[in-house]
């Protein structure tokens, strides 16, 4: 008798909680501020460890490994808002220059 098993190639994983910039700026602010250890709040809040100190890190003003000074939360959401606002104008600009060509070209 011989026994096999089988091993599920494609590991379901867990979906990445979305957390609102509030939420993470709160989140970091119990460890910076109201002393707290980054795990006790992370215990309490239900997120990992490591996205809490992530968190923090960039709240506190951390300088990364290359020397760059990291954007705080907030800078980072409107950062994000900023480019995607900035893309959907390009995608606006691009249809009216191809408007204006085609139109050119009937008038023409």
């Amino acid at each position: 008798m011989s026994l096999e098993v089988t091993m599920n190639t494609k590991q379901t994983k867990r979906p990445n909680p979305k957390f609102t910039l509030e939420f993470k700026q709160d989140a970091a602010k119990l460890v910076l501020e109201k002393g707290c250890t980054h795990q006790q709040a992370s215990d309490n809040l239900g997120v990992s460890l490591s996205a809490l100190g992530r968190w923090a890190r960039v709240e506190r003003g951390a300088v990364s490994t290359l020397k760059k000074p990291l954007l705080n939360l907030a800078d980072q959401g409107e950062l994000l808002r900023l480019r995607k606002e900035i893309e959907q104008l390009r995608v606006e600009r691009d249809i009216i220059k191809k408007a204006a060509v085609f139109f050119a070209k009937e008038v023409g």
